[in-house]
């Protein structure tokens, strides 16, 4: 799952993505058996909401691809974000500058083998420097190196 705002998905990462978090979703809620050891669910789960949070992720996956034209069914996220926490009532989780470095040239990778056609069209954002990563709206980026469980 990615740190990055869902903009700097192409089409086959926003789907991906999606169903990812509709897998975490069903782990946190204690809905599978399978899946419930990987290391990004620790910042989930060490939220003070962990449902809410992970509500608040697909949300913003949703919302992207909406704007995109894409059906995402939102009725599939169990804790949507209310009114209250899109008033900035949920705490962010905090994301590294290294981890988003990463995740940045992760992805910059997988575009360049799938989708250079979007990676030429979102070059300008896709070559941002730590400042100016866009960051998914449930995270908010500090310094720091790579996250201990990112597997590099």
């Amino acid at each position: 799952m990615w740190s990055l705002h869902p903009s700097t998905l192409d089409r086959q990462g926003l789907v991906a993505c999606w169903r990812e978090a509709l897998l975490a979703q069903a782990v946190l809620l204690g809905r599978t058996r399978g899946y419930t050891a990987h290391p990004q669910l620790d910042r989930f789960k060490t939220h003070a909401h962990p449902e809410a949070a992970i509500g608040t992720y697909l949300a913003g996956i949703q919302e992207e691809a909406t704007s995109r034209g894409y059906r995402f069914d939102a009725t599939r996220i169990v804790h949507a974000p209310d009114s209250d926490r899109a008033a900035g009532g949920l705490e962010p989780i905090p994301v590294t500058f290294g981890q988003l470095g990463f995740e940045l040239s992760h992805l910059r990778a997988k575009l360049f083998q799938r989708s250079p056609e979007f990676l030429a069209e979102h070059a300008a954002v896709l070559d941002a420097t730590d400042e100016f990563i866009p960051v998914h709206p449930l995270f908010c980026a500090v310094p720091g190196t790579i996250e201990a469980w990112e597997r590099t």
